[in-house]
């Protein structure tokens, strides 16, 4: 079989280099790359990706040995139907390592064609470090390295307003576009940079919060030689992801018209902001894993697809998203109700074993942060409480409690504060003293949440009855109301 490349593969095009893209794993090719490749094929976008390594360890070498090309596995539920692609994904032109040759980094600044950047360098990537230099080949940090080739072409084109760059962080963090910039603002301070300089890049240069959705578990180990049968090429970088994908940029409209990828049928917003995105993302996608993981698994469950196609857990599922968590939200009801419908699909990928033990580190904070916000509007606008929440909360509890599901030793994980609270509190056998233990400790949810009206009464009642019943008769107890 041959090594896939540019000269085993014709058929992969050539485009023009527009793009700067730090990093280079798995993500941003199945997910940026992809969206180009698709750009280019519907607009008449024709650009291409310089892919730069943003770390002294990286894996650009394995890019240059075929020339840029891989190929992708889309798997998932599109409309109810599977879909399992594979394609040729030929839209990155080359790859550097600044640490090896930073002069060819920094002449990627002299390029007129260059207008974007994108990243993502890692939830840790946008940091700033004091220790940077302007003098370093490269700096250590992205936000560095990203001024340095900035200060580089403001000096080769003489400060010209129409050479500034469009910068698309990727990381998963809320406003990483704002996060990034004050970072290169601070660099523009620490280095003494011209003043002409901080104002070419706050007049010329665009800096965007983004938000990114897609699963890609990355290189498919169980199946690459059945794909690589199926592509006619020997390829070290294939790429899975699932099918679903959104991409919302936090930008003007002039913006899109530069890089026109809503315009290719795909699914990239350019939004005035991103937050009620990043708010329903977090609400109608990540809300529900968090209750559904413990409640599934007390049910017998193992996965996100066997909780969505259960018979009753299936329905309290639905429940949450759609009763009690959709309404709190501020998006159009319509959008919301294609969301919510999409990540049902997603959840029922028969391709992906999301296995709910591995959503469950951490259910404490996740709760507060994906669930209590929906739990205090949905009571402050129904003047109840949304029932399959707190359940949910119950059961996070008594999944923390310990002992054994069957044959099998249930192993919570948190931090170990709240680990010896739960411990402590399971000591009593009182629900009582475990529902408001756990509701006054102020170090896991920053507040008493005994003082939301009902809360304790009724998380009191559901661990009692889920010690009583067991967990799916406490759930089928809430879906006959």
């Amino acid at each position: 079989m041959e090594r896939l490349n540019r000269k085993s593969a014709p058929q992969a095009k050539t485009y023009t280099e527009k793009v700067i893209q730090f990093g280079e794993g798995n993500f941003l090719r199945a997910f940026v790359e992809w969206i180009i490749w698709k750009t280019n094929q519907k607009t008449a976008f024709n650009g291409s990706v310089v892919v730069v390594q943003p770390i002294e360890k990286g894996m650009v070498s394995w890019l240059n040995e075929q020339e840029g090309l891989y190929h992708l596995n889309l798997q998932g539920l599109q409309n109810g139907e599977p879909v399992n692609s594979l394609d040729l994904i030929d839209v990155i032109s080359r790859g550097l390592n600044p640490y090896e040759d930073f002069a060819a980094y920094l002449a990627l600044a002299e390029q007129p064609e260059i207008r974007f950047v994108i990243s993502n360098t890692t939830e840790a990537g946008i940091a700033f470090d004091p220790a940077c230099k302007l003098e370093d080949k490269p700096a250590s940090s992205y936000p560095g390295k990203l001024t340095q080739l900035l200060y580089h072409r403001w000096k080769h084109y003489n400060g010209a307003r129409d050479k500034g760059l469009i910068v698309f962080p990727c990381e998963l963090i809320f406003e990483n576009g704002k996060q990034l910039k004050a970072c290169i603002r601070q660099y523009i301070d620490l280095w003494k940079l011209e003043p002409e300089f901080g104002a070419w890049f706050e007049e010329a240069c665009g800096v965007y919060s983004t938000l990114v959705d897609r699963i890609v578990p990355g290189y498919p180990r169980d199946t690459a030689a059945e794909l690589c049968d199926r592509a006619g090429y020997e390829d070290r970088l294939l790429d899975k992801a699932e099918i679903f994908h959104l991409w919302v940029i936090e930008a003007p409209k002039e913006v899109a018209a530069e890089f026109p990828a809503d315009q290719a049928g795909l699914h990239v917003l350019f939004v005035p902001s991103e937050a009620p995105y990043h708010e329903r993302k977090v609400t109608l996608l990540n809300g529900p894993h968090t209750v559904l993981s413990p409640v599934g698994y007390l049910s017998g469950l193992n996965t996100v697809k066997e909780c969505c196609e259960d018979p009753e857990i299936g329905v309290f599922v639905k429940k949450v998203m759609y009763d009690e968590l959709l309404p709190t939200l501020n998006l159009p009801e319509e959008e919301l109700l294609q969301f919510a419908g999409d990540v049902v699909e997603r959840f029922r990928n028969p391709f992906v074993k999301h296995f709910v033990t591995s959503i469950m580190l951490n259910s404490f904070p996740k709760f507060r942060t994906r669930d209590l916000p929906g739990l205090k509007t949905y009571l402050e606008r129904r003047g109840a409480l949304p029932q399959g929440i707190v359940l949910g909360l119950a059961a996070i509890c008594t999944y923390y409690k310990g002992g054994k599901r069957g044959q099998d030793e249930i192993v919570p994980n948190d931090a170990p504060r709240i680990m010896d609270l739960l411990k402590k509190l399971w000591a009593t056998s009182d629900v009582a003293q475990v529902a408001r233990g756990v509701l006054a400790d102020e170090f896991i949810w920053g507040e008493d949440l005994n003082a939301v009206p009902g809360l304790t009464d009724l998380l009191c009642k559901d661990l009692a009855l889920i010690q009583e019943k067991g967990m799916r008769e406490t759930v089928k107890s809430i879906l006959s109301l």
